[in-house]
């Protein structure tokens, strides 16, 4: 049916990529690029022999040139950025200077600064919309079926939601003192940045951790979360009716935060450049180098995932809760496809997106949030594609 062009050959991508090859009906082709080329023509030696005919390249998807040279030469139906949130918008400019649309997973972060919303990503609307190009932010498991599993509440549960709490849980077991499930530059500037929760149209701001509640998760248990800033409050708070309040939860183990907090003692949590033997490096990215890499996790990973949306509002002039979620299991993930389960929860709605925009299904010129389209088709897709949701009508709320 068509062709994708995918940027970025990490866990996800290599799950999106994986995917896509499964749905070779709609991938007929794909190429796969990343500044290390190699990564990607390994990832290809795997996989072919398939329907999905694969290409690989090598890009620098910080040059906007670059960019526009391999789109021109691909000449996709879509571009799927699964690079580093840094360089949204670079991709950005190079699917409008082509007119090709746009599908990623999370939303546009200064390197400089630890700060992601979705203004800088919004304000191409009009731009994409001249172009007659479709853009489609936040594709992945939360930013993404969160989205659509709002959007589905909304069109078959509630006539207004008034509460959303997002609860994201990692029962999963690396067995490492500390890692992080993806890429841990961005894993530790989300976790150590302030909290904050949408609430009466406006921020609610907390000190990182600060907010903690015990949840009981079907299919995990108990877990301690808290309370953190993540982007899809922002689009909700905007596109969701009825909205009063919505807050963001994630589970985490002591060891992690033992080690978080450690680490932050120190300094090597820090995105501010010192000088170390006559270089200048980022702690950070130095920490990030040292840990773990995500990719490795999961063949050692044992354990599920919960992640989902409890909402709350009116239907027909009652008071109505409602919980939509997903279990996933390390282990069957890296059987399927050599992933564990958090890179599977985000590459298996990445390549879905991709392909709502592929088929038509989801296409409207301009910049728009997942939950701005028909849920309906990708809630099959799910259940198709090996993220099945299930459903509760009576869920202990947090409080």
């Amino acid at each position: 049916m068509g062709k994708a062009l995918i940027i970025g050959c990490g866990g996800v991508a290599s799950v999106a990529i994986h995917k896509c090859c499964q749905n070779s009906d709609v991938f007929t082709e794909i190429c796969i690029a990343s500044r290390t080329k190699s990564k990607c023509d390994a990832l290809k030696a795997k996989l072919d022999g398939g329907a999905t005919k694969i290409t690989t390249a090598q890009v620098n998807a910080d040059n906007v040139d670059e960019l526009i040279t391999l789109i021109e030469t691909v000449k996709p139906d879509v571009v799927l950025n699964l690079a580093l949130p840094y360089q949204d918008l670079t991709i950005m400019d190079a699917c409008l200077a082509t007119k090709t649309n746009y599908v990623d997973t999370a939303n546009y972060e200064p390197i400089d600064t630890a700060k992601f919303e979705y203004k800088w990503q919004w304000d191409y609307h009009e731009r994409f919309e001249k172009a007659g190009i479709t853009a489609l932010l936040g594709s992945g498991f939360d930013p993404g079926v969160t989205g659509v599993f709002s959007a589905y509440a909304m069109k078959h549960q509630f006539d207004e939601i008034n509460y959303i709490d997002i609860l994201d849980a990692n029962a999963g077991d690396h067995g490492y003192p500390f890692a992080t499930n993806f890429n841990p530059e961005i894993n530790i500037r989300e976790v150590s940045a302030n909290g904050s929760y949408w609430e009466e149209g406006e921020w609610i701001e907390t000190k990182p951790m600060e907010i903690k509640r015990v949840y009981n998760f079907p299919e995990i248990g108990e877990k301690d979360m808290y309370l953190l800033h993540h982007e899809e409050l922002e689009s909700l708070g905007q596109n969701i009716k009825g909205i009063k309040r919505i807050r963001f939860f994630m589970t985490f183990g002591e060891s992690y935060l033992t080690h978080l907090k450690c680490l932050e003692n120190v300094g090597m949590t820090s995105i501010e450049p010192i000088e170390f033997d006559g270089k200048m490096i980022v702690p950070l990215q130095f920490l990030a180098a040292v840990l773990p890499d995500p990719s490795t996790l999961g063949p050692r990973t044992k354990g599920k995932t919960n992640i989902g949306c409890i909402f709350r509002g009116k239907k027909d002039g009652q008071d109505k809760t409602y919980y939509l979620y997903n279990v996933c299991d390390h282990q069957k993930c890296y059987q399927e496809v050599g992933s564990q389960a958090i890179s599977y929860t985000t590459g298996v709605p990445a390549m879905i997106g991709a392909m709502m925009v592929m088929t038509g299904e989801w296409q409207k010129p301009g910049v728009y949030n997942i939950e701005e389209f028909d849920p309906d088709p990708f809630m099959e897709a799910l259940n198709k594609w090996g993220l099945p949701w299930q459903e509760s009508f009576d869920p202990e709320l947090v409080d």
